[in-house]
């Protein structure tokens, strides 16, 4: 007998923020926790009914071995983040959800990512590692009468995929399948593959666009199931895509806006490469002229700094004029711990995808874009006008309208 249960299948879920989702999650869950953070707690959405926290399943891919509970203590040591006594509460929790992880794979994603791997690779072809993927989706689902799956991609950044080569076309992508080694694809295209295969929903929460592309997509709409991406906005863009607006509300021009990224953890480590920063920096610097209808001299550095482990420090430095075009100029500097700024976040997504697929829509959920930095099909920045979008999605839900079993977003 199925369950009212959903399965939150995370690729990555070895690392920082895998980790913190689940342990946050099942801390909320047990009344150990506050749900600071997390917008889907509030009371005004009680009528989009939710998945309940103790309703979610994790399992999960990692290319590491290990386990939640060593990964859980690591956080502790470092940052603190994860509290002691929280961390032995939950110890039984943690264990049982790591035996839902699976080995993933890394091949394909640049010697960076390549070089994290800690699981041989087992596969003669790239048909044959993608049907294992979507095996372990299938099994997840079977094992815990699952209601509902949904595929969070946390892994590293890949480099980025130019989209005008051959595995555009959907045909083209099965035919690759076939007839190439593992390595050949990135490992962003294969998992996104294997999710919409399962006939789960898909969450990008990564830079990486071989994730969501054309030929993905045309397998979403076959399979009638929704998606979102890309790369989750909790830190410094965040930031940008709230105050731009306001430059441009008021008239004000910006010359200038300099961005300087420092962060720790595996994350940084990857986009330390130029290759994987590549992806990281388009995502990133796209949001201004965007949201301010011109060009500016703008620049986003990313620099890796190890001891800051799983924190983050951004500096901005802004160059404005004013009236009578008088320069000024304004400055702020973030800090913040990475994982817990974006848990919430990607949690907030599960539940709205559980939404989705209790209504049955499908493809882009386009009133999920303030959540990301480069929101798939939403050529729209700025946050306050991305977040009406969520609000006009609430208020038709509320009357009722999206209530529809054939509506589509």
């Amino acid at each position: 007998m199925q369950s009212n249960k959903t399965g939150v299948w995370v690729i990555g879920a070895l690392g920082s923020l895998g980790t913190t989702i689940v342990a946050g999650t099942r801390g909320i869950a047990r009344g150990l926790s506050a749900s600071t953070g997390l917008l889907t707690e509030r009371p005004e959405l009680a009528p989009l009914e939710l998945p309940a926290l103790q309703d979610l399943v994790f399992g999960g891919h990692d290319v590491r071995r290990g386990d939640l509970v060593t990964a859980a203590h690591d956080i502790h040591r470092q940052n603190g983040s994860l509290g002691y006594q929280l961390l032995q509460e939950l110890e039984s929790d943690l264990s049982n959800i790591s035996r839902e992880i699976r080995p993933g794979t890394a091949q394909g994603g640049g010697d960076a990512i390549e070089g994290l791997a800690e699981v041989p690779a087992a596969h003669a072809s790239s048909r044959e590692l993608v049907e294992s993927l979507v095996r372990d989706l299938e099994e997840f689902r079977t094992r815990h009468s699952l209601a509902r799956l949904i595929v969070v991609n946390l892994s590293s950044t890949e480099p980025p995929t130019d989209w005008t080569d051959a595995y555009r076309d959907r045909d083209a992508l099965e035919a690759a399948l076939d007839s190439t080694p593992p390595g050949t694809l990135r490992p962003g295209l294969l998992y996104t593959y294997a999710a919409f295969r399962a006939g789960a929903a898909y969450l990008n929460f990564t830079p990486s666009n071989s994730s969501l592309c054309p030929a993905t997509e045309s397998l979403a709409a076959e399979q009638q199931v929704p998606f979102m991406g890309n790369d989750g906005k909790t830190g410094e863009t965040l930031v940008k895509s709230a105050l731009a607006p306001m430059f441009k509300y008021r008239g004000l021009t910006v010359d200038s806006w300099m961005g300087y990224n420092l962060l720790g953890n595996r994350d940084g480590e990857v986009l330390a490469r130029e290759e994987n920063r590549q992806s990281k920096v388009e995502s990133k610097d796209s949001v201004l002229s965007s949201i301010l209808g011109y060009p500016l001299h703008s620049h986003v550095g990313i620099d890796y700094v190890p001891s800051l482990e799983d924190r983050k420090v951004a500096w901005d430095f802004i160059h404005f004029r004013g009236f009578l075009d008088y320069r000024m100029s304004m400055q702020f500097t973030w800090h913040g711990c990475d994982s817990i700024l974006a848990a919430p976040v990607v949690l907030d997504l599960v539940r709205f995808a559980d939404v989705a697929l209790k209504r049955n829509e499908s493809g882009p959920l386009l009133h999920l874009a303030s959540f990301f930095k480069s929101p798939v099909h939403c050529e729209e920045h700025d946050l306050h006008a991305q977040f009406h979008r969520l609000t006009d999605y609430l208020s038709d839900s509320s009357h009722g309208s999206s209530s529809d079993p054939k509506a589509k977003h």
